[in-house]
């Protein structure tokens, strides 16, 4: 009994093995798993398109037109007359300071005037009487130079007939010694020649008598001549005396003008720097309050100078074009990342270089109607730097990067295999990089199901987007239902 027990604890596993074999022939054989085919990838096609390149870059806004308001006399402010945070027009006027020692001032340069133009008067009715006393002394002149012509004349006329007579004198006393002529005659022509040589003494009389008086009116002509010119003198010195007359009143004037400070230019003013009887001096070193025109205003950003050489270097070789009027327009995005609502446009580029920071200055101007914009912030500006009529753009998500940090794309080749294609790419454009090299045009880039591609094995490529991918062959299988 105890060894038949045994031989069944022997047999029975025996038996169920070989009832499961039996078992388990019964049942068919399951087929084969297919052989698995080329994995599916999704691929976009580069097509070389026209592409507006632009930069985005930070800046920072600022007034349009900024003044700061100072007093130009020195005084007592009386009143203030805006409200600080307002909006003021130019010539509106801020303050008024204390008048009475410039209106005093502008009336003393008055009196100083009127005194400068009667001086003026006087010198002019002394060179009217100067005017006429030398035209007298002139006429007196020439009178006496007359009379000195007529003795000259009258001396000649006495010479000549004072030779003929001495000669018929002569004669007459030769023939009345023989008894010739009577002794009356003789009397008569010695007579004749007393009578011219008194008439030569007269007429040389004359002469030194007209030229005593022609000494004397010319002595009278030079005294004319210096008080004539002594008046012109007087007139010089009054006309300048009234233009700094004048000049000291426009000034006066101007001073009494200043006691109301005015805004020099329209905008928004801030606060007030002094209050009603503060003491202010000309010019001083603090503004009494400052304006700002935020309508339009200024964004100035920075470029740096090497983004600036390339920028010119591809223009010059053809790769960027200029483009256009539009290439003027600047677009910006705010501080909490919405896009301000205007447009701008670019006004110029500094001509030069930031030393410390290698960058240069470029500033555009945005109408500001709403008054988002206030000077200080901190915004960044999208500028355009031309069109590329052939870029090539990728996608981001088909753009990896290897052990060196250098990016790569994945292409579909010729023979239907999978390449690593390194990149050289200048910059993203949205969500996709503007790819400089490394891809030409037809070339197939992967964007999906790069974990199942790997370079050298080959895959089916699909146009990325159009279908579903499918799973890969011999994968997982879903477990039949009841199983």
């Amino acid at each position: 009994m105890r060894a038949s027990r045994g031989t069944l604890r022997t047999t029975l596993p025996s038996v169920l093995a070989a009832g499961l074999l039996v078992a388990g022939c019964g049942r068919s054989k399951p087929a084969a798993p297919p052989a698995p085919g080329p994995p599916e990838v999704g691929v976009v096609t580069i097509q070389p398109q026209r592409v507006a390149v632009t930069t985005e870059l930070a800046g920072k806004t600022s007034a349009f037109l900024v003044a700061e308001v100072r007093p130009q006399v020195g005084g007592i402010v009386l009143e203030r007359r805006f409200a600080e945070g307002s909006d003021v027009r130019a010539g509106e006027v801020l303050f008024r300071i204390e008048p009475e020692t410039y209106r005093a001032a502008l009336a003393a340069a008055q009196a100083s005037l009127a005194r400068a133009q009667a001086a003026q008067a006087s010198a002019r009715a002394a060179l009217a009487t100067a005017k006429a006393a030398q035209a007298s002394a002139r006429a007196t002149l020439s009178t006496a130079r007359a009379g000195r012509e007529n003795a000259l004349a009258g001396r000649s006329r006495a010479v000549a007939n004072a030779a003929p007579r001495r000669l018929k004198a002569e004669r007459f006393a030769e023939l009345v010694a023989i008894n010739a002529v009577s002794r009356q005659d003789a009397d008569e022509a010695t007579a004749a020649v007393k009578q011219s040589e008194a008439e030569i003494q007269s007429a040389d009389a004359a002469i030194s008598a007209s030229e005593s008086e022609i000494a004397r009116v010319e002595a009278a002509v030079s005294s004319a001549d210096a008080e004539y010119a002594r008046a012109e003198a007087a007139i010089q010195v009054a006309a300048a005396d009234i233009a700094g007359a004048e000049a000291a009143l426009e000034s006066a004037r101007i001073n009494l003008s200043r006691t109301e400070v005015t805004a020099p230019i329209s905008g928004r003013i801030g606060k007030s720097a002094v209050t009603t009887g503060a003491l202010v001096t000309a010019n001083q070193a603090a503004a009494l309050a400052t304006i700002q025109q935020l309508d339009p205003v200024y964004v100035d950003v920075s470029e740096s100078s090497s983004n600036l050489l390339r920028l010119r270097q591809n223009l010059a070789s053809g790769r960027l074009t200029q483009g256009g009027a539009d290439q003027a327009a600047v677009r910006l995005v705010l501080e909490n990342g919405a896009p301000y609502p205007h447009e701008g446009s670019l006004k110029f580029s500094d001509v030069t270089v930031q030393p410390g920071t290698g960058s240069v200055t470029l500033r555009s101007v945005f109408p500001n109607p709403e008054l988002l914009l206030l000077p200080g912030m901190f915004v960044r500006a999208v500028v355009q730097e031309g069109v590329n009529e052939s870029a090539i753009l990728v996608p981001q998500r088909g753009v990896a990067r290897n052990q060196k940090g250098e990016p790569v794309a994945m292409v579909v080749g010729a023979d239907e295999k999978v390449e690593a294609r390194p990149l050289k790419v200048d910059r993203a454009l949205g969500d996709q990089w503007l790819v400089t090299g490394g891809l030409a045009a037809g070339d197939r880039v992967i964007l999906e199901g790069l974990q199942r591609a790997r370079p050298g094995m080959p895959v089916k490529a699909v146009a990325f987007g159009s279908a579903p991918i499918a799973p890969p062959a011999g994968g997982p299988q879903p477990a039949a239902a009841g199983k």
